[in-house]
């Protein structure tokens, strides 16, 4: 699909702008309306990217969400005993209209990406004026109950 790429907001970093270019390209190359809408790429500490992208199923609930699997996809490149360790998030999405935009994880992802990865920077677009910003994960659960793994 071709679609207009997210322009990079002045603030991100070259490291996320990377992850923003990646997450754009991978969507951009398996996108299916109704199937495939999101992608998502992640840094590991290590400095490694691993991707995802959204997997929907045919009752809503089988669906799985890029985040998810580029988290799945991260824990099975570490070894055994390492934890899973992410810097950074960036999920995109194609709207109707054949743009790209940063989209924020929704209520699952927030809890999964604050369980492993607490203090990683997830980039979301804001409600008020559609700008793209950094957010620390654990910030977009206020008052998340902190389960010890």
């Amino acid at each position: 699909m071709s679609a207009v790429p997210v322009a990079v907001p002045p603030e991100m970093s070259d490291g996320d702008a990377e992850l923003l270019s990646v997450a754009q390209a991978l969507l951009a190359r398996v996108w299916q309306r109704d199937r495939h809408e999101v992608a998502t790429a992640l840094r590991a500490a290590d400095g490694r990217i691993h991707t995802g992208v959204h997997v929907e199923g045919s009752c809503r609930r089988s669906s799985v969400c890029a985040e998810g699997v580029a988290l799945g996809t991260a824990r099975g490149a570490f070894a055994p005993a390492a934890p899973l360790a992410v810097t950074a998030v960036v999920s995109v999405q194609i709207k109707p209209a054949g743009r790209f935009r940063i989209i924020a994880p929704c209520g699952v992802c927030r809890e999964l990406i604050s369980d492993y990865c607490p203090d990683a920077t997830v980039w979301i677009t804001t409600v008020d004026d559609g700008r793209p910003v950094a957010v620390r994960a654990l910030d977009l659960l206020p008052e998340k109950s902190r389960r010890r793994w």
